[in-house]
């Protein structure tokens, strides 16, 4: 009798299943990505981490991040504070939100249900991506069980891919609805990108079972190579932009903007707010981080909610983006990383880490509330004397 082969690490060890207490020596997010590649097979960990082409941007995003530097400002009164705000008319307790993160279960088999019920214990708003590996339907449910169990809740958003025929986006966007979720986020910056990962059969795009199979990556077509192929005439355009927003009542934010033309069009055209992102890293190579960009757009666009994510690690960089003008940060891989190594308990974690670690920037910085956050806590080094 034959046994299959175990699944293996990069370390070419075994995959080690989830903990079910989170390890002692758990302090902060790199302690989580550094667990969580003896739990995750050797390929999967292998596209979770990476960035494209030669992993420039992915670098530079924590470059960006660490390059800057913030004043702490001591004597401050800190008396009544919080981390409350309000975004898209909806409460949020704090500004740390769990990114639209693919394919959860390839970190645990619980997936986004787990990710779910932790941003829930911790009032941590949640996007659920078009990807998923469970359908939008049953992590809404699994949120709403979760706080009528708890008592208290979060916002939950659905990340939307424009899908090759508009019926089938139309019909995504209507089930969002029917479900409960309170915003679309529609990505627009990686409907063409390289990807040369094939799931494992035990994880799928539940969400687009029924539909036609999405295309992202170029194949050549007679003299064609990318552009004046279907796949570069299907990218998302503003024209789109308008239809979608004709389509729901639901707050519509745009993600993935690092032009300040381009957010200030987005939000002439309909979108309620913005993410600043570059995906991660893993779309293009050598560009600026989000952060770099931040101000500029916030200029542009000096009314609309601005979210970020892309290399956010510490508490200390929310701090830096919501001093910049961002309203709010996005918590992309970590989540896979505390999912793979503690399951529900470590995304609560890692969210309770963070928000202690922004907790402590804050008082530091002489903020008793998020509002209190400028500009002017970030060191400017041309102000030196």
């Amino acid at each position: 009798m034959t046994t299959d082969s175990p699944s293996l690490n990069i370390h070419g060890a075994p995959v080690r299943p989830a903990h079910t207490r989170i390890p002692a020596d758990i302090g902060c997010a790199l302690d989580y990505e550094r667990h969580a590649a003896h739990h995750i097979e050797a390929m999967a960990w292998r596209h979770i981490q990476g960035g494209a082409d030669q992993n420039l941007t992915l670098a530079h995003n924590r470059a960006a991040l660490d390059a800057l530097r913030l004043l702490p400002r001591p004597l401050a009164s800190l008396r009544s504070g919080h981390t409350r705000l309000t975004l898209l008319g909806q409460a949020f307790e704090h500004p740390l939100l769990l990114a639209p993160v693919a394919y959860q279960g390839l970190a645990h088999p619980e997936g986004e249900i787990a990710s779910v019920r932790a941003a829930m214990a911790l009032r941590a708003g949640y996007i659920a991506s078009t990807l998923s590996s469970h359908t939008l339907e049953d992590i809404a449910a699994a949120a709403q069980a979760a706080a009528r169990e708890l008592g208290y809740g979060a916002p939950l958003w659905f990340q939307l891919y424009s899908q090759p025929a508009r019926e089938h986006t139309l019909a995504l966007l209507r089930r969002a609805e029917a479900a409960g979720y309170q915003a679309i986020v529609w990505t627009v910056d990686a409907s063409i990108k390289r990807s040369g990962f094939a799931l494992p059969p035990s994880v799928e795009a539940a969400n687009l079972r029924g539909y036609p199979a999405m295309q992202h990556t170029p194949q050549a077509i007679g003299g064609a190579v990318l552009l004046g192929t279907p796949l570069a005439d299907a990218a998302p355009a503003l024209e789109d932009l308008e239809w979608l927003r004709a389509q729901t009542r639901l707050p519509l934010i745009v993600k993935g903007v690092l032009s300040p033309r381009v957010a200030a069009e987005a939000v002439a055209r309909g979108a309620d707010a913005l993410v600043v992102s570059n995906h991660g890293g893993r779309v293009m190579d050598g560009v600026p981080a989000p952060i770099e960009v931040l101000p500029a757009i916030r200029a542009a666009v000096p009314a609309a909610p601005l979210l970020l994510d892309s290399g956010i690690r510490w508490g200390t960089d929310a701090a830096k983006a919501l001093a910049l003008g961002a309203s709010a940060v996005l918590i992309g891989r970590p989540q896979l990383h505390a999912l793979a190594v503690a399951g529900v308990q470590g995304v609560a974690h890692l969210l309770l880490t963070l928000r202690s670690e922004l907790e402590l920037a804050l008082a530091q910085l002489g903020c008793a509330r998020l509002e209190q956050l400028t500009p002017e806590a970030v060191w400017d080094e041309s102000s030196k004397k």
